[in-house]
């Protein structure tokens, strides 16, 4: 059972994760994923620093995240030449680690773009972690210490909630306590658990 999940930034999407690697699903994390194909000597961080240029590096050679972050959340065109170079290694690694998971197994793929970039159709079921716009912003804000308009500007660059609840075959509200979360993901595990069988 292939199952999507996703959900905006600061929406809880790495907590259901975690709790559905808990319950016994193959959690396969885009975004670990993403730091793996483009660390140090591989042949993606040279072709992110072909796009970008040598000064999206560390001084000790590694990526420099929050230099890139910056760079490409302001310019679009910049944005899409950094995905080309790792969403296709991202989808390969991704499949050699799904085919690697035991038989009947439930393979959750984290992926923060899966409506943006249009993989949805590809699973059996989609997750959606979903907080309105105003959890995300304060989440930011208060957890991650960034700006209103910081903020604002990661969740305008993302798929709308609209666009992502559209592609979703299970919707986690993930608006009221850890304990609520937990139960909902729990729920909706056993449903998707039983639709293997």
């Amino acid at each position: 059972m292939r199952v999507g999940l996703t959900g905006g930034v600061a929406s809880g999407k790495s907590t259901v994760s975690a709790i559905l690697a808990e319950l016994g699903a193959v959690v396969i994390d885009a975004d670990l994923l993403a730091r793996e194909v483009v660390a140090p000597g591989t042949e993606g961080l040279a072709a992110v620093v072909e796009e970008l240029g040598p000064g999206v590096l560390t001084p000790d050679g590694a990526l420099d995240r929050p230099k890139v972050g910056a760079l490409v959340f302001a310019d679009p065109a910049k944005r899409r030449a950094l995905e080309a170079v790792i969403h296709p290694r991202v989808r390969a690694r991704a499949a050699e680690l799904e085919a690697a998971a035991p038989p009947g197994a439930v393979v959750v793929h984290d992926i923060p773009l899966l409506a943006e970039t249009g993989q949805a159709s590809g699973f059996d079921a989609v997750v959606v972690v979903d907080v309105p716009d105003d959890v995300q912003v304060d989440r930011m804000v208060r957890i991650r210490d960034m700006s209103e308009e910081d903020a604002r500007a990661r969740i305008a660059a993302q798929a709308s909630r609209e666009e992502r609840l559209a592609i979703a075959t299970y919707v986690v509200d993930n608006t009221g306590s850890l304990e609520d979360l937990r139960r909902r993901v729990e729920e909706v595990y056993r449903t998707i658990e039983s639709s293997t069988t």
